[in-house]
């Protein structure tokens, strides 16, 4: 779970976050999610590997507000060596209340935007995929609730 605290340039005229914040929060939380898996996007990179995003979804269903504390569960939803999905649910951290919920889609190309079958070109990182597919993956340097 990634935890995010909604800063002042991200609310809009309304005092609440605008939406196209979530989308930036989709990504940190898939990076942070990706590192904890032992994936790292410079490495892709300097493999020559690049994921641009295909699409991306957002379903708004509570606001948010500056300074709210917000934890976002990322799960790696669908995977076939080519094109990975994620999920994405945001939760305000004081209430547990779900306020939004949105999926991604990328592929994995190299420099020249050829699409890449990591199954058959990188096999290190198609397994460290499949083994957290479905996933939630928490922090282990973060102190979980008892």
């Amino acid at each position: 779970m990634y935890t995010h605290r909604v800063q002042y340039y991200e609310t809009d005229q309304m005092g609440i976050v605008h939406h196209s914040n979530y989308i930036r929060w989709f990504e940190e939380a898939r990076i942070d999610w990706m590192r904890h898996c032992g994936i790292s996007y410079r490495e892709m990179e300097k493999q020559g590997i690049i994921v641009p995003v295909l699409g991306v979804e957002a379903t708004y269903r509570q606001m948010v507000h500056f300074d709210d504390l917000v934890d976002i569960k990322v799960t790696a939803a669908k995977y076939n060596g080519i094109i990975l999905e994620f999920c994405y649910e945001i939760y305000h951290q004081k209430d547990g209340k779900l306020c939004t919920t949105g999926k991604s889609r990328h592929c994995f190309l190299n420099k020249e935007a050829k699409p890449v079958s990591l199954k058959k070109e990188n096999a290190v990182l198609h397994q460290k995929i499949l083994t957290f597919i479905g996933k939630d993956v928490q922090d282990p340097d973060k102190k979980q609730d008892s």
